[in-house]
């Protein structure tokens, strides 16, 4: 299980491919606040995934929508490996080599997600009301700038 490692193991990370799809799905089947998208699509983007203890604790997927701007357009990771790391390693490993503005969307209830953002210097720049159904719920539109 990957909230069974030892502690101080940092996750690895690398690029998604197809055989990580099952393991992603049941990580965003297992968190509701996330964004539910159809899986077989993440390989069509920047996806990278969190490896600890042989699993996959969490992933990330993202797009440059232009240059200089990129958005972050799912991150999750599995309930029993949060706090460890793993949702900083990702936004660290995708926002590594790339230089300017960085977007995403986040539901206005998930106070946790959003306290994450601004630790990693995101700023709330809008809000979206009804963005999302399922619950239905407003988005607060974050914005990193690297230089």
């Amino acid at each position: 299980m990957p909230g069974n490692r030892a502690p101080g193991t940092l996750p690895t990370v690398r690029l998604g491919v197809s055989v990580d799809l099952p393991a992603v799905a049941a990580i965003q089947q297992a968190c509701p606040e996330a964004a539910q998208w159809a899986i077989a699509d993440y390989l069509d983007q920047e996806f990278l995934v969190a490896i600890v203890a042989n699993s996959i604790a969490g992933f990330l997927v993202c797009r440059t929508v232009a240059p200089g701007e990129k958005e972050i357009l799912n991150l999750a990771v599995a309930p029993d490996s949060r706090r460890h790391g793993v949702a900083r390693a990702l936004l660290n490993a995708a926002l590594a080599a790339f230089r300017g503005a960085v977007f995403l969307e986040v539901r206005e209830s998930n106070r946790t997600a959003q306290e994450f953002y601004n630790a990693m210097h995101f700023k709330a720049v809008s809000r979206r009301p009804n963005y999302y159904d399922s619950p239905p719920d407003a988005a607060i539109v974050m914005k990193f700038h690297s230089c």
